[in-house]
């Protein structure tokens, strides 16, 4: 790849020539670091605010909040269970932190998302502070405002599973990894101007690893929350960087990262102790059920239905990058190519922070090249991979929104426009909500699913978003959509463009979400808060809602009801009559769901030649 590079380059700017920062080292105003500071903080507010105004949502955070109940009052923090079973889906990091707030809140459903809103609250700070020393305090302060306000992040950020503890991990990983090439290669240290040469002293040499140790920390504790995609990403994504520079200086970046035995301690002793104890306790059972199905059987097939094409991830990036879908082209047209000249606007005009970063093409540059192949990998993979689910693209986003928020600066007034109008169709979609439920629910009818048509068509669904409201949020984003939002001069001149998709994040979290929420959840959640009241066990009779154990705390088998216990339903399983042999007590409804209790059977009443109505004989009393 080297040497298909141009060679007229001076020596400094050769792939075969140390890596070099690609910006100013600090940006270090006042004035930007206390709006950095300020912004920081207002997102630290918007992740946590609200956590327990929503209901859980079912499947996935109803089964992990439920099992990290189950952990906390069993007091057994080794191994996960759902209803009293084993569960393997997952490795235990994300458990014992949604149990430790458990512990902290109580069993509630702010206490589950808890640790879901600090990681993505961390995730974009992560971001923020690895952009800050080699592109300015502007890039930072993009990147957070990206992170924090992107369609993807927002949903996962606010649900209780292990997906924003993972794209922190990676982040964390992959960031502190290209630390440890910047300094391992001879660049400045992030907080000085001194050097480190790869033949430096030993303090030098401890300096250099650091990054690289804290990397394999995070890759341990990544096995720990979702499991070795943890480690085959920030792996895949290095072998390709270093495939890019050529044999030579592939083998002189590959000897430090594998020889550092420090580093293999650390990865290895966060990792494997757990694994070896659920091997040691369950034995085959584990093999099976998290590396054969939940890993294996997860890249060869479609599991649980969930399938797609190869150009899966091609729609559904955008569509998790929204309102920022439009931005993405930043990256895409720069890819193998500078910018563009522009008019200098004056002789007293100076280039941006990032000047020394924006030329030539991205593919030219170090870093930018290390961010393209985090991306590239992750996309490909995913894309061959037989099981495919909205989230597995977001372990893209973060090398993606890190090349935006160098390249925003650069946007024209029509990506600013684009973005503009994606912010207000977000509004627009969210106020039409209701309407857009009942065409659902016209649908499902047609297509026989009437299940899915009597929830969507409830009598009692909540209130809608407020027009009003609409209103006057699209009439703001209309003035801040006015003029060219992006300029190349001053911190703040990208704040309006910011501040279009933090409006329209906040409407979607304030507004719509609550209204999908009640619409999609409420009748469960009612129907479990009654069963609750009951001393009775309770079942999942033909359902699988793990959130209705979390809410009515306590285990909820899937299985049909023994006589005496709760169950909860679908409607029609019990109407116009229950199956034959039950006797059942209808005690609640809601949408196409029924609370019931299966009464005791009704004793055979004999016939007149001694047999009862099953054709076997009964005593006579």
């Amino acid at each position: 790849m080297s040497a298909a590079l141009p060679t007229h380059r001076p020596p400094q700017e050769r792939d075969d020539a140390p890596i070099r920062a690609s910006g100013p080292l600090s940006d270090s105003a006042p004035r930007g670091q206390t709006v950095l500071m300020w912004v920081a903080m207002l997102s630290a507010l918007v992740w946590t605010l609200g956590l327990g105004a929503l209901p859980l949502f079912d499947v996935d955070e109803g089964a992990f909040a439920e099992a990290s109940r189950e952990l906390l009052v069993s007091g057994d923090w080794g191994h996960t269970t759902l209803n009293g079973a084993d569960r393997f889906d997952k490795p235990i990091l994300v458990y014992w932190l949604q149990a430790a707030a458990m512990q902290l809140l109580g069993p509630t459903t702010a206490a589950a998302r808890l640790p879901s809103a600090l990681c993505a609250w961390a995730w974009g700070l992560t971001l923020a502070l690895f952009l800050w020393p080699r592109h300015g305090a502007r890039a930072a302060l993009s990147v957070l405002v990206l992170q924090a306000t992107a369609l993807g992040p927002l949903l996962i950020g606010r649900a209780a599973t292990a997906d924003a503890l993972l794209n922190l991990l990676l982040a964390l990983t992959l960031t502190d990894l290209w630390r440890h090439l910047e300094r391992q290669s001879g660049q400045q240290r992030p907080a000085t101007d001194r050097t480190i040469d790869p033949t430096a002293d030993t303090a030098g040499q401890r300096s250099a690893a650091r990054p690289l140790r804290r990397a394999a920390l995070w890759m341990g504790l990544g096995l720990l929350a979702k499991g070795p995609v943890a480690v085959l990403i920030p792996a895949a994504a290095l072998a390709l960087w270093l495939a890019s520079l050529g044999p030579r200086q592939a083998l002189r970046h590959a000897r430090p990262l594998l020889g550092d035995t420090r580093a293999w301690l650390i990865l290895l002793g966060t990792g494997l102790p757990w694994y070896a104890y659920a091997w040691a306790r369950h034995g085959q059972a584990f093999i099976d059920g998290f590396f054969l199905r939940h890993n294996l059987q997860r890249f060869g097939g479609p599991l649980e239905g969930h399938g797609g094409s190869l150009g899966y991830y091609l729609l559904v990036l955008p569509l998790l990058c929204l309102p920022w879908a439009p931005l993405l082209w930043l990256p895409l047209r720069r890819l193998w190519r500078g910018p563009a000249a522009t008019p200098v606007d004056g002789p007293a005009a100076q280039p941006s922070p990032s000047a020394a970063a924006d030329t030539g093409g991205l593919w030219t540059q170090a870093e930018a090249r290390w961010l393209l192949c985090w991306a590239g990998f992750v996309l490909v993979f995913f894309s061959l991979s037989g099981t495919k689910l909205p989230h597995y693209a977001l372990y893209a986003l973060s090398p993606l929104l890190l090349l935006v928020a160098r390249l925003l600066p650069s946007a024209g007034a029509g990506l600013c426009r684009l973005t503009a109008i994606c912010a207000a169709a977000l509004v627009v979609c969210g106020t039409a909500a209701p309407w857009l439920a009942a065409r659902l629910a016209t649908a499902a009818e047609r297509a026989g699913h009437g299940r899915s048509a009597a929830l969507l068509a409830s009598a009692d669904l909540p209130a809608a978003p407020g027009p009003l409201p609409a209103a006057l949020t699209l009439a703001l984003i209309g003035v801040l959509s006015l003029g060219r939002p992006a300029s190349r001069h001053g911190l703040c001149a990208d704040l309006r463009i910011l501040a279009l998709a933090a409006i329209a994040a906040l409407w979607l979290g304030a507004a719509v979400l609550p209204w999908w929420a009640q619409v999609l959840q409420g009748p469960v959640q009612q129907l479990a808060r009654r069963a609750a009241r009951e001393p009775a066990p309770l079942v999942q009779w033909g359902l699988h809602q793990p959130s209705i154990a979390y809410v009515a705390r306590r285990p909820t088998p899937r299985r049909a009801p023994l006589p005496g216990e709760l169950a909860l339903t679908w409607v029609d399983r019990i109407e116009p009559a229950p199956p034959a042999g039950l006797r059942l007590e209808r005690l609640a409804v809601q949408g196409p769901y029924a609370l019931v209790r299966r009464l005791p059977d009704a004793p055979a009443v004999p016939s007149a030649d001694g047999l009862g109505r099953d054709g076997r004989a009964v005593d006579r009393p």
